[in-house]
C-alpha cells in the first residue's frame, strides 16, 4: 500500500489547489481515516473514509482504503465495488487490484480473484503479494503444483517473506517430498523460532514420520504462539493448508 499511498499525496498536492479545504485538511481527514484502521478501529475508520470521500469523492487512493475496511467489517461487495471506482479513476495502480483480488476470494471467486492477481504479474513481475495471493488461490482450485511454483517466486522475490516459504513448504508437503518440506520449516524455525506457522507443519509432518516426542514439543510451543491452529476449519478456510498436512494435524491432535 506504501506506492498507493505516495501516488495518493501526489493527488491531494495536484487537486487540492483549486479545493475550498487547506493541504493540511485535507492530509489531516485523509491520516485520520487511516490511523484508525491500522489500531483496529474499523468502524470508525470507515465513517471517517465515508466523511473524506463526501468531500474527495475521487481520490482514488482512499476509495481504495475504504474497500480494504470494507472487507473488513464484513462487506465484501461493496469492497469490491470501491475497489473498481478506484481502478476506473486510475487504472495504472496496481495495489486495487491485488485488494479487489482478495475480496473476491472472500467470496470464493477464484477465478475472478486469479484474473486480477495474472493481470498485476503482468505489469509488475516482481509483485511478491500477488505471486502470494495467486498461489492461495491456486491451492484453492487444488493445482498445488502451480501454486508451489508461485510460492517459491513469490519467496525468491522477498526472501523475507516467512509466510511464502512456510506456504512453499506445505506445498511441498502436499505433493509428498517430505524431506523438502521438512527442510525448509527446519530453517524457518531456526532463523524465527516463535514463528506458528512453520511449527505446526513441522508437528504434522514429524508425527507423520514417527518423531513422536518431537511432534509434541512443537505442538507445545504452537498451542502458546497461536490456538487457532488446533482448529480444523481455520486452517482450511482461512489460513489454507492443503488437505495433507491438515490432516495429519488433526490426526496428532485426536490422538492427544
Amino acid at each position: 500500500m506504501k506506492n498507493f499511498l505516495f501516488t495518493s499525496i501526489f493527488l491531494i498536492l495536484f487537486l487540492v489547489s483549486n479545493s475550498a479545504f487547506s493541504l493540511d485538511d485535507r492530509e489531516l481527514l485523509f491520516e485520520d481515516a487511516l490511523s484508525a484502521s491500522s489500531i483496529g478501529q474499523f468502524e470508525i475508520s470507515l465513517e471517517r473514509w465515508n466523511q473524506y470521500l463526501e468531500k474527495f469523492p475521487n481520490d482514488a487512493a482512499a476509495l481504495s482504503n475504504r474497500g480494504n475496511v470494507k472487507l473488513v467489517v464484513g462487506d465484501p461487495k461493496g469492497a469490491i465495488k470501491d475497489q473498481n471506482n478506484a481502478i476506473a479513476l486510475d487504472s495504472n495502480e496496481l495495489d486495487p487490484y491485488i485488494n479487489r483480488g482478495i475480496a473476491k476470494e472472500s467470496l470464493g471467486l477464484w477465478l475472478e480473484a486469479k484474473d486480477d492477481y495474472s493481470f498485476v504479474i503482468s505489469r509488475d513481475n516482481d509483485n511478491f503479494s500477488a505471486m502470494y495471493n495467486l498461489a492461495n488461490v491456486e491451492g484453492s482450485l487444488n493445482n498445488w503444483g502451480n501454486a508451489r511454483e508461485l510460492y517459491d517466486n513469490a519467496a525468491k522475490t522477498n526472501p523475507g517473506f516467512a509466510m511464502a516459504r512456510s506456504s512453499l513448504a506445505l506445498a511441498d508437503y502436499e505433493l509428498g517430498d517430505l524431506n523438502k518440506s521438512e527442510q525448509e520449516l527446519r530453517k524457518l524455525i531456526r532463523r524465527y523460532p516463535t514463528f506458528a506457522d512453520a511449527r505446526a507443519a513441522l508437528t504434522a509432518l514429524t508425527w507423520s514420520k514417527g518423531k513422536y516426542g518431537e511432534a509434541e514439543s512443537n505442538w507445545v510451543a504452537v498451542l502458546e504462539l497461536d490456538p487457532r491452529y488446533a482448529e480444523e476449519d481455520w486452517l482450511l478456510e482461512v489460513r489454507r493448508w492443503p488437505p495433507a498436512p491438515v490432516n495429519d494435524l488433526m490426526k496428532f491432535i485426536a490422538l492427544k
